[in-house]
């Protein structure tokens, strides 16, 4: 009888084995041996089952090596810190599809190093992941080199001074051009604004400033959430058109039909690089988007591409007001100041990522200027945020390094709910309201913007008191993202 059972218990793990088989995978092809000064090609072949979103694969890079986007299969491609990233909020719908770039060697180099990566990824409400079999990788020395000036690439980090990446490689093809603005016929002028957007993907806005006396309203935004505000027309992408370059287009109306003089625009286009914001002015060309072809728009990109103008954000001091991020009309007679690797992007943003997508949003509140942060040098546990059960959302109003006397700061704020501070991956960061449904909390958000000083609001998510991205939270909640 012992005997009649066990090939039917092998016969059943072999089914078991074959019903249930490790659905995810990536492999990685590199070649075994490369020569200094060259360029070769990394190939990810990903096998992504049901997997649909919400994904991301890195891989450290050794110091001599610059990596570069080749086919990023609808990844937003980022090199920065010797480490690749290729993050997905949405992934191909083949099953199984591939990813290049490529890595440059140092013509200096020589020696062998190995290459790993992990793929990350949301299964059944957990982070889990893949890590790739390291693979060593020779280089051979270049013989046009003087041998006393090789290092071993193992070595090349600590006795060569670091390559730091410039602003102009960070934004490399990625320009904006206004067309000058031109008469509807009926007193109100059109604004068509082309950009030129690279491979990037995610998480960008364009800031328009208008002319006292108009208005704005979005004829064409191309997938943004368009707003105007304070004399401030914006665009606003989670994910931008699939599309290397698009146009979006938007209307000035003078207020009361008053005559008034052709409109000057001033105007930004903004993106992340890794956990930097990239701002780079719009150049106005007095030009015909719709009479131009293929190769015109090309050759206007071409003249447009400039020098990123790079932004900064001060943290929370007590000489300071809590600074706004991305949401402060800067004048143009204003030089921007450079650009701060602690705040990137402030996107208005529920939908920016924090862990898995690797961009982490510090928004901060637009205070009355009269209002100056006065130190605390303790918080009352009062006003300490205390985790609740499951999935709810907050509204975050600010965030600096240093605390502030909580009652005193937001009292002329015309908040209509309590301020709690949390201790988050070294800022403080101060919200309101806890909400069950994402809705709610997008539309109080809204009424916040609407009702008080805090122009910069946005959603961030928690389960069971652990910071959650927002796209982490309507998974796990089967809830729907709304604008």
């Amino acid at each position: 009888m012992i005997k009649s059972i066990v090939p039917i218990l092998n016969i059943l793990v072999i089914l078991v084995l074959q019903i249930l088989p490790g659905n995810i995978s990536v492999q990685m092809d590199v070649p075994s041996e490369v020569k200094a000064g060259s360029e070769f090609e990394i190939t990810l072949t990903l096998k992504k089952g049901n997997l649909e979103s919400f994904s991301r694969f890195q891989q450290e890079i050794p110091a001599g090596l610059l990596a570069s986007s080749d086919n990023s299969a609808n990844a937003d491609f980022t090199f920065s810190d010797s480490r690749v990233r290729l993050i997905w909020l949405r992934l191909p719908e083949s099953d199984e599809f591939t990813a290049t770039y490529r890595i440059k060697v140092d013509e200096r180099l020589k020696g062998t190093f190995n290459l790993s990566g992990q793929f990350s990824y949301i299964e059944k409400n957990e982070r889990k992941s893949v890590d790739l079999e390291s693979v060593a990788i020779t280089i051979v020395p270049s013989e046009t080199i003087d041998p006393s000036l090789i290092v071993d690439i193992n070595d090349f980090g600590e006795t060569v001074i670091p390559y730091i990446r410039p602003f102009s490689e960070e934004s490399a093809n990625i320009a904006c051009v206004r067309q000058k603005p031109y008469p509807a016929g009926d007193g109100t002028y059109i604004v068509n604004v082309l950009v030129n957007k690279n491979d990037r993907q995610q998480f960008a806005k364009i800031e328009e400033i208008i002319p006292d006396g108009y208005t704005a309203s979005s004829i064409d935004p191309k997938e943004a959430i368009f707003t105007f505000k304070d004399q401030m027309a914006k665009f606003l992408w989670m994910n931008m058109p699939l599309d290397a370059y698009f146009t979006v287009s938007y209307r000035l109306i003078p207020r009361n039909q008053a005559v008034l003089p052709p409109p000057e625009i001033d105007g930004s286009f903004s993106f992340l690089v890794d956990e930097k914001t990239i701002m780079i002015d719009i150049v106005e060309k007095d030009v015909d988007f719709m009479a131009m072809d293929r190769d015109e728009i090309y050759d206007l990109i071409t003249q447009a591409l400039s020098k990123p103008v790079p932004e900064t954000t001060a943290p929370l001091t007590a000489e300071t007001t809590i600074p706004a991020v991305m949401e402060t009309t800067t004048p143009a007679d204003k030089q921007k100041p450079e650009v701060s690797d602690q705040t990137p992007l402030a996107m208005e943003s529920d939908e920016v990522a924090e862990e898995l997508p690797g961009i982490v949003s510090e928004t901060t509140a637009r205070p009355d200027p009269g209002i100056t942060a006065e130190p605390e040098t303790t918080t009352s546990i009062s006003y300490f945020l205390e985790p609740e059960q499951g999935v709810y959302y907050r509204i975050q109003v600010a965030a600096g390094h240093k605390p502030v006397n909580i009652s005193r700061y937001f009292r002329n704020m015309k908040l209509d709910m309590e301020v709690r501070m949390e201790e988050h991956e070294g800022w403080q960061k101060y919200s309101v309201g806890s909400f069950d449904a994402y809705r709610e909390a997008r539309d109080y958000r809204v009424h916040i913007w609407n009702t008080t000083l805090v122009k910069d609001a946005f959603v961030t998510a928690y389960n069971s008191g652990s910071r959650i991205t927002v796209q982490e939270a309507l998974m796990i909640t089967e809830q729907k993202w709304y604008q």
